[in-house]
């Protein structure tokens, strides 16, 4: 029998409060996405006066970084590569975006879901999104 690791509805109503919380001290709005390891939507959030564009883009960077089992930004970085890259479409999905803000979490070496911030630049959406892996302890194994 194969037991699977899930960020569950409890911990990820605690990741958006903990990062709602967070860019309200910093006085900003921002779109929060957690998913699933398939990258479906176990919670969302979107703050008075956040984007309206970054309810989408939440959401796909955390599709994007769950099914990948990579940060949106790495996945980024390889398509504007200067010489290597390639068009985001190679991936064959559409939701696949490139933006920093989308980071699997992981559990006993396998990812359990991911979490998204939108709205602000990519730095802070990166910044804020790994609030949510110092809060489960959730670290790839090597």
């Amino acid at each position: 029998m194969r037991n699977i690791r899930v960020i569950d509805y409890s911990e990820a109503k605690k990741i958006i409060d903990l990062i709602v919380d967070k860019a309200a001290q910093m006085q900003k709005s921002v779109v929060v996405a957690v998913a699933d390891s398939h990258g479906e939507l176990i919670a969302f959030a979107r703050m008075d006066g956040a984007p309206f564009s970054s309810i989408r883009i939440a959401a796909n960077k955390a599709y994007t970084a769950a099914r990948e089992r990579k940060t949106t930004k790495e996945i980024g970085e390889k398509v504007r590569h200067p010489e290597k890259g390639h068009d985001i479409a190679y991936y064959g999905d559409s939701r696949f975006v490139g933006w920093g803000g989308g980071i699997p979490l992981w559990k006993d070496g396998v990812v359990a879901g991911a979490v998204a911030v939108s709205g602000l630049s990519s730095g802070e959406d990166i910044e804020l999104a790994t609030l949510a892996v110092e809060l489960i302890g959730a670290q790839k194994l090597p």
